[in-house]
């Protein structure tokens, strides 16, 4: 029974830890961008597309070329949470096949819930965090995709020809950088949170070696997520007026 009380103490927790750090980090993006570094990679990726679409001729390949290398790191992430959710697929299926002994020295070594429903439940976890980043990470290719196609547009009135009718123009009018910078951004945030569930699934694994490991877990975990997607400050502490608009800029930017 105490084993027992530990996990329904100490996994709520650790939950509550991870999902109360993520919930103020959204609002710290919305509020002080700049603060952050999603914030600041969100401007600086508008800045860019800017700068792309300006003269698609000349920076047309360098635009594609470094939207492939986030696809091919999407698709990577994408194959890797999908092979890790076969094998968590097979160690559930082969878990009730476990030799005796085997079963006794696991029930000894975890401090914790050591049934088989328990175990169960833990591989389910683990596996709901694979299949969910790689949910994200195909989503996360099919805008980094989109992006790639949009970026090579030029903008409407820099020269560009505008062909045909009406219906045309009205279209190309509406493939601003501004347009395409929210479809880098999409991309950009399910990359993100493909890579925050597979972040997830370390505490839910060192919860199967029991629920002091996967609180410690938790707690270590945000630590290090802080020092991640917190920015130094030192130059928004001047005062200045570019900064500001930076602010206001960045405000807009973070609500796509």
């Amino acid at each position: 029974m105490k084993k027992e009380a530990l996990d329904l103490a100490l996994v709520p927790m650790g939950l509550i830890i991870l999902a109360s750090y993520h919930v103020w980090l959204v609002r710290r993006v919305r509020r002080e961008p700049t603060r952050t570094v999603m914030g600041i990679n969100s401007i600086n990726r508008r800045f860019w597309v800017q700068s792309m679409m300006e003269d698609p001729v000349k920076m047309g390949i360098l635009a594609v070329q470094s939207l492939r290398n986030n696809i091919m790191a999407s698709t990577l992430m994408a194959s890797t949470a999908i092979m890790l959710s076969s094998v968590i697929a097979i160690l559930m299926t082969n878990s009730g096949g476990w030799p005796s002994r085997l079963q006794e020295g696991r029930a000894k070594l975890v401090v914790g819930d050591a049934s088989e429903l328990g175990l169960t439940i833990k591989f389910v976890s683990i596996l709901s965090c694979f299949l969910l980043a790689f949910l994200f990470e195909v989503q996360s290719v099919r805008y980094y995709s989109h992006s790639s196609i949009l970026i090579n547009v030029p903008i409407y009135g820099s020269g560009a020809k505008a062909a045909c009718g009406g219906q045309e123009i009205r279209l190309r009018r509406k493939i601003t950088p501004e347009f395409v910078a929210k479809m880098l951004d999409k991309g950009n945030f399910f990359w993100s949170l493909g890579l925050r569930a597979i972040y997830f699934s370390f505490p839910l694994f060192l919860w199967i070696f029991g629920p002091v490991p996967m609180f410690t877990c938790c707690v270590v975990l945000v630590s290090l997520l802080y020092f991640l997607d917190m920015s130094s400050d030192e130059e928004t502490k001047t005062g200045s007026t570019a900064s500001e608009a930076a602010d206001q800029a960045a405000l807009a930017a973070a609500k796509f």
